[in-house]
């Protein structure tokens, strides 16, 4: 996504701040019908980093711009022409783009929460008229951020909402027929109306939100977690978890003597919100649910949690070492100073041996992994796309067979680390580029 922007920016005309300000100065006096007025006409052109924070841009012609990493909080971009504009990593925060024109747009990554959508064109579209853009390209919110927002009679056939998070979107009677929702969360959200056929909702989120709908009209939602799929509840248990979680302690103190492993498999625990700081060392949790829970600084040493849901928890600081999460799902979780490193068991020269954190198969997609302690973890075949790796210590770690697409590796720590030599990553140090 990066290197696109970049080839599409060099070939377009950039302007500066300033520039761009005295722009909207004249477009404000053309929209409030003042004399000297004229409407901003910026198509094509390069405004990569800029701010028009809380700006009124009604009715400007942004097509085929490169707005990336802007700061759009705030502005009103109502009946706006955004036609093939990459507004990826930007934030979009409250944005208005009521009736815009956003066909063909990559808006990938991108803060929308809360931002206004209603009856916006998100169909594809494209340009042909020399730039970077494909023509048929499909709108593309892959991994972005839009709870809270109002996507209400917006035309989004075909777009791509992979891994975004939609929770408590509002969608009536929008129309995603066709539209890609794998691994989506739209927990809460109103689909009352909502045109879902041909759409693709493997692994979504459809929590709190009425199916029965969705069924009624055929569409597949056998592979989405619902509310009827979800599992046994934690509060459904005989046992209270603190009961549980003594009893385990014992099992662990007493090298399994006494009391007995805690088993979470299958498990909901969604309920509970939280298990801050809590020690969890050695439990077992085959696909458990753990979405959108705060495990700050939760003790997870030595576990098996292999098929699990960590989706958007907040898991910074949490001591992870030597546990097996194959197959987990870690979209877009926070992570950061998180010890992912192995785990030393026996003491003597000939007894000592090192269990690697195990990330095999793992979904880590638009995860936040700054900082963290991952020497000797195993990725092998794990999806780490747009993952932000900064400051992480990555020293012996196997990615092998792993899918690093737009990772974040800058000022990482790499010796030993094993990559595939045809996905041989580039590293930024100091502001240079460097190959591992």
């Amino acid at each position: 996504m990066q290197e696109q922007a970049a080839s599409a920016a060099s070939s377009l005309e950039k302007i500066s701040q300033d520039q761009l300000e005295a722009l909207v100065r004249l477009h404000n006096r053309f929209i409030d019908g003042r004399l000297g007025g004229r409407r901003a006409d910026l198509k094509n052109t390069d405004l990569t980093g800029l701010s028009l924070k809380d700006e009124d841009l009604r009715q400007a012609n942004f097509m085929g711009c490169v707005m990336v990493g802007m700061d759009l909080s705030g502005a009103n971009f109502q009946e706006a022409a955004l036609y093939a504009c990459d507004l990826s990593n930007s934030n979009l925060h409250k944005t208005r783009f009521v009736r815009a024109d956003l066909r063909g747009a990559r808006i990938e990554n991108a803060n929308l929460e809360g931002a206004d959508l209603e009856a916006a064109d998100l169909r594809i579209g494209g340009i042909s008229d020399g730039n970077d853009y494909d023509a048929g390209q499909a709108v593309n919110f892959r991994g972005a951020n839009l709870s809270g927002a109002k996507l209400a009679g917006s035309m989004a056939s075909k777009a791509d909402f992979s891994d975004a998070i939609m929770a408590g979107a509002n969608m009536s009677q929008a129309d995603l027929s066709g539209a890609q929702l794998e691994g989506a969360d739209l927990s809460g959200a109103d689909i009352e109306g909502t045109k879902f056929k041909g759409a693709n909702l493997k692994s979504a989120i459809v929590t709190g939100v009425e199916t029965s709908e969705l069924e009624s009209k055929g569409v597949d939602i056998s592979h989405a977690i619902t509310d009827k799929n979800i599992g046994t509840s934690i509060s459904d248990m005989d046992e209270s978890l603190g009961q549980m979680i003594e009893t385990h302690k014992s099992w662990v103190e007493s090298a399994g003597k006494s009391g007995e492993q805690l088993d979470l498999s299958d498990i909901d625990l969604r309920s509970l919100q939280s298990l801050k700081m809590e020690k969890m060392t050695a439990i077992k949790a085959l696909g458990a649910k753990f979405f959108g829970m705060n495990l700050y600084k939760i003790e997870l040493q030595s576990a098996v949690l292999d098929d699990s849901d960590f989706r958007n928890c907040d898991m910074e600081e949490a001591d992870l070492r030597g546990s097996s999460f194959k197959n987990t799902n870690f979209a877009h979780v926070n992570m950061k100073g998180a010890n992912c490193g192995s785990l030393l068991f026996g003491e003597g020269s000939g007894t000592k041996r090192f269990s690697p954190t195990n990330f095999e198969g793992a979904k880590l997609r638009y995860a936040d992994l700054s900082g963290t302690q991952m020497k000797g973890a195993l990725f092998h075949g794990a999806d780490l796309s747009y993952a932000n790796l900064t400051g992480a210590d990555l020293r012996d770690a196997d990615f092998t067979g792993a899918v690093m697409n737009k990772v974040v590796l800058d000022d990482c720590q790499t010796e030993g680390a094993k990559f595939d030599k045809a996905d041989k990553p580039v590293f930024k140090m100091g502001g240079e580029e460097s190959e591992n």
